[in-house]
């Protein structure tokens, strides 16, 4: 159905592809799989026609296509869910959905008036395709960062297309949404389609997908069965070595001082009466359903909401701790709090700013020179340290004066992270790490956390995967509808028992026998 032929794309002298060939058989579910910076995006996009590719033939159902454009793509019938949500924010669920295709009134005179209840029609109808229901009318921007991904996948499965790209569908969505997604995309297989599946993801990779091509930077390594291979064989292809983990944070010593003491912590319609707290050294893992409240603990934490309330301490230089007012973020930032957002493209970084200028951001009042320069930034002092931060953190960019929106979803995310840890962060809150990066990528992020808490700072640390929760968190707190609803020791916890906490079912449902 698909064969990329010598396939090559380079981005201001970086070559992202390099000569790439593959085939996708028609019907298959087709994995593409590869560290961040690999090419996998760049390979998708080239066949929805977003790029352009410098060399190199893409053939669909043996026609060889040039496609220039998205519009391309979708007359060859490809159509893509992106991993970074590609919607109008400001529009409605309707119109994000019928973009390009708005229906008009067909009355004399009216044709260039919008059919507004055929769009909604519309809307309802490919949401009802995916099983998804909505508020057609509501914009965008008060949609979830889920629902946001499934109305992405309503407008892709709305266009008819044989041949569906799908980059990180699941990286914004907790484990019921993308069951509901596994079981949308076995319904699509079933009906014939051809789909690309690019994921970080093994397991639902090798629960999904017929076979699996994996690169390495920009190059074809390798494309095998699902049949007769195991995770850590395709780690292997994909990073080239064999992969390290993290050890894991132990529980503090009772003797260890607390950095972090949280009372009575709420906020109207958010969350209420979170008490909580953190000693130097740990890392705290935070679990709950999308919609559980944990999110907006750490904007609260963080300064960022302003109707929050309660008692909130952090422990100074000396270890005593002082009281930080809520709704500062100046105030939170000097009592050296920092917050990793999960949606680093809109709260982390400024994607149109340099590399340099990204991972400086947070320190800027320390880089300004003395006053014979008159508080101007000391721009060789910038550059030093954060090459230096760069390099620790094996972020890869071909210059620090590259645009920050150029570089893969990994890399970003260690910029983000370096922004902050290049400030010495006593108390990091950090939500979604791991969201979109690769296994690669992923143990490192694990490996700099774990350094970060052994430093005698504190982590806390809300993520939707629980492997992750329980790789790295001496304790997991589980919040459910705003409230803290448990906490669990690690030795204690297993997958199940925290998705029972957060479900809010604490004993197994009794199998019932048949009548008579």
């Amino acid at each position: 159905m698909i064969e990329f032929r010598d396939v090559s794309k380079s981005f201001g002298g970086v070559a992202a592809l390099d000569r790439v060939s593959f085939r996708v058989e028609s019907g298959e579910c087709h994995g593409l799989m590869g560290e961040n910076g690999a090419g996998k995006s760049t390979l998708g996009k080239v066949l929805c026609g977003i790029h352009r590719p410098d060399s190199g033939e893409v053939r669909i159902d043996g026609v060889s296509r040039r496609l220039r454009s998205p519009a391309d793509a979708r007359e060859a019938g490809v159509a893509m869910v992106h991993q970074e949500l590609a919607l109008c924010a400001d529009l409605s669920v309707a119109e994000n959905l019928c973009l390009g295709r708005y229906p008009r009134r067909q009355a004399v005179g009216l044709r260039w008036l919008l059919d507004r209840g055929a769009m909604a029609r519309r809307a309802r109808d490919l949401l009802a395709r995916i099983g998804v229901e909505l508020d057609v009318e509501a914009p965008v921007g008060s949609l979830s960062t889920a629902q946001e991904q499934l109305v992405q996948v309503a407008a892709a499965v709305g266009t008819g297309a044989d041949v569906l790209v799908f980059d990180e569908p699941t990286s914004s969505l907790s484990e019921a949404e993308s069951e509901h997604l596994f079981g949308l995309i076995e319904d699509l297989r079933r009906r014939g389609l051809t789909l690309l599946y690019v994921s970080h993801r093994l397991p639902e990779v090798f629960r999904l997908c017929d076979r699996m091509t994996v690169l390495r930077d920009g190059r074809h390594v390798q494309t095998v069965p699902r049949e007769g291979t195991d995770p850590d064989q395709l780690v292997r292809l994909m990073i080239g070595r064999d992969l390290e983990r993290a050890p894991a944070a132990r529980a503090p010593a009772p003797e260890v001082p607390v950095v972090l003491d949280v009372r009575g912590l709420s906020s109207p319609g958010l969350f209420d009466d979170v008490c909580l707290s953190v000693r130097a050294g740990e890392i705290l893992g935070v679990a709950g359903l999308v919609g559980a409240g944990r999110s907006d603990v750490l904007r609260a934490l963080f300064g960022l909401d302003g109707s929050a309330r309660g008692d909130v301490r952090v422990a100074d230089r000396e270890g005593r701790l002082q009281r930080l007012p809520l709704g500062d973020v100046t105030r939170a930032m000097a009592a050296q709090l920092a917050l990793v957002p999960e949606d680093r493209k809109r709260e982390g970084l400024v994607l149109s700013s340099s590399v340099l200028h990204n991972a400086s951001l947070s320190r800027l009042d320390a880089l300004r020179g003395g006053w014979r320069r008159a508080g101007c930034i000391d721009r060789g002092a910038e550059r030093r340290q954060t090459t230096e931060a760069l390099t620790r953190l094996d972020v890869r960019a071909a210059s620090l004066d590259l645009p920050v929106g150029d570089l893969s979803g990994g890399n970003q995310q260690k910029i983000v992270l370096a922004k902050w840890l290049m400030r010495t962060a006593r108390v990091l809150l950090v939500d979604e790490p791991t969201r979109g990066v690769d296994v690669g990528a992923k143990a490192s992020i694990h490996e700099l956390l774990a350094e970060h808490a052994a430093t005698g700072a504190c982590v806390v640390l809300v993520s939707s995967e629980l492997p992750e929760l329980l790789a790295l968190a001496s304790r997991i707190v589980v919040m459910r509808g705003g409230r803290l609803v448990g906490e669990v020791a690690r030795d204690d916890a297993d997958e199940e028992s925290l998705m029972r906490l957060m479900a809010g079912v604490t004993q197994p449902t009794p199998s019932r026998a048949p009548p008579g």
